[in-house]
């Protein structure tokens, strides 16, 4: 039996590690693709996304993944407005505040 150097082996572990991390979906991607669930604009997803991925911690972004069912029973694409009222009733002082500045730095850059 034929054994690597030890190089060879640190290389090959390097790139399965790499390769592995690239199939994993970023949080930003999921906030993104529950935004867009939740009935927000591609563009609006996206943007909101990207600034709302580093200010919220992994739990609050699962809890505003919840909504992605909302567009479910509202057919038709939902307002940033009726998102924020959604957003507020989940009684989280900082998702709120994190989402509704997202929100408008979003519609002012348009």
């Amino acid at each position: 039996m034929t054994t690597l150097p030890p190089r060879a082996l640190t290389i090959g572990l390097g790139a399965s590690l790499l390769l592995s991390a690239c199939a994993t979906v970023s949080p930003e991607s999921r906030l993104r693709a529950g935004l867009l669930e939740a009935g927000l604009s591609p563009r609006m997803s996206s943007c909101m996304a990207e600034k709302m991925v580093d200010r919220l911690d992994i739990v609050q972004l699962r809890r505003l993944q919840s909504l992605a069912s909302l567009r479910k029973s509202h057919m038709g694409d939902m307002t940033v407005d009726r998102f924020l009222y959604k957003v507020r009733a989940m009684e989280d002082p900082e998702i709120f505040s994190v989402t509704s500045k997202a929100a408008l730095i979003c519609a002012i850059d348009r």
